[in-house]
């Protein structure tokens, strides 16, 4: 699905771009944005991906080679972190072109919108 502008929002997202036009980036800083909230998502999505390579790479990793623990900490703590710091802001791109793309917006209790 494309965008009026001929633009796929979800890859325009992945890239940190605008979902609506594809220009400029999304995020004005490293973790900020402008008024589009993606809440919780894109960390939960982060903290299962990157808990599932860095858990299981690390008891691979034991049982193969069964170095000390410190080797284990001093490889997976920084590849874990990496890997989080790269991840967050494609998904959180992704979180926002989805609300985008579906007229996503906040339950108020009022009825008001």
């Amino acid at each position: 699905m494309t965008s009026a502008a001929g633009v796929n929002p979800l890859l325009a997202g992945a890239l940190c771009r605008c979902p609506n036009c594809g220009q400029g980036p999304l995020f004005q800083g490293f973790l900020t944005l402008g008024h589009t909230d993606s809440g919780d998502g894109p960390a939960v999505f982060v903290i299962i991906i990157v808990g599932f390579i860095a858990v299981f790479g690390a008891l691979i990793m034991e049982v193969v080679v069964n170095p000390p623990i410190w080797v284990l900490f001093a490889i997976w703590l920084p590849v874990a972190l990496v890997l989080c710091l790269g991840l967050l802001r494609p998904l959180k791109g992704l979180m926002i072109a989805a609300q985008i793309r579906n007229k996503a917006s906040e339950h108020r209790r009022d009825g008001a919108e």
